[in-house]
């Protein structure tokens, strides 16, 4: 991935922060302080690999807001896909989901899933809920 989860999260929330009327300089550089808020999941899909890419891929395209891109990083035997979704209160919280898909055998794939967001004074846990809202969306 070209960039880290808190230089996407910084460069989110400083464009929320101009949006709104605020100074995007000044957020991003608030947001690079901010505690981040990360929940990891493991999961084994009955899927064959290609089958599961494929599955992560949708499932995380439609968890992304309009305008949020899939990057998918393709190796051998893994595949590393990641979106910017919404979470925390009104889906204005960014939170950068990242999905690493690992082929392991004929009884199904292995599904890593992260989500990262930071955190402000009041406690969303927009990471872990985003995490937990996608996981239950991959096993459907």
């Amino acid at each position: 991935m070209d960039q880290s989860e808190d230089e996407i999260l910084a460069a989110e929330l400083a464009a929320l922060g101009a949006a709104s009327g605020g100074s995007g300089r000044a957020t991003r550089l608030v947001a690079k302080a901010l505690r981040k808020n990360v929940h990891e999941i493991g999961l084994v899909m009955p899927l064959p690999f290609d089958d599961a890419v494929k599955r992560v891929t949708e499932v995380l395209g439609r968890a992304g807001r309009a305008g949020g891109s899939v990057q998918v990083e393709h190796g051998v035997d893994q595949e590393t896909i990641r979106v910017v979704a919404g979470g925390g209160f009104g889906g204005l919280n960014p939170v950068v989901v990242t999905a690493l898909v690992t082929r392991s055998g004929e009884a199904g794939t292995d599904v890593r899933l992260r989500a990262a967001a930071k955190e402000g004074l009041i406690k969303q846990r927009a990471g872990e809920k985003t995490a937990v809202r996608i996981a239950a969306s991959l096993g459907e």
